[in-house]
């Protein structure tokens, strides 16, 4: 159900290594997320040139339900941010795992990725 080549926060991102620019991660939330926040009509995300801590917040969903917020994954500098999601919000819930994702992070310490869950630590912390 979830894809085996991501890594998984508790909080429902996924991670994918690597990115499109060099050193970095690609970020975006899990189907099981956008499942539980409803159609996503809005998306906030870091700019650019920011600087992430893992486990801070760095954006926010806003869905026809409610405004959930984005955590960061993994501590880095923000390189990338999806575009199309500002006129096209709903790829989130159509596509999580592709043309849904956030944005990509350059990773400061490599090593947080491996701290993440795997596919089925993750679906295993859901399935409660």
């Amino acid at each position: 159900m979830y894809p085996d080549d991501l890594k998984y926060t508790s909080e429902h991102e996924w991670v994918r290594t690597p990115g499109d620019a060099e050193g970095s991660v690609r970020v975006g939330i899990t189907d099981f997320a956008q499942d539980a926040l409803g159609d996503i009509v809005y998306v906030s995300l870091p700019q650019v040139g920011d600087t992430v801590t893992a486990g801070d917040t760095c954006g926010e969903l806003e869905s026809t339900k409610s405004v959930s917020d984005i955590y960061a994954p993994v501590s880095g500098e923000v390189v990338a941010t999806n575009g199309a999601l500002d006129s096209t919000p709903e790829l989130v819930n159509s596509d999580p795992y592709e043309a849904g994702w956030l944005f990509e992070v350059k990773v400061a310490d490599a090593s947080q990725v491996d701290g993440l869950m795997d596919a089925a630590a993750y679906e295993s912390s859901v399935a409660g």
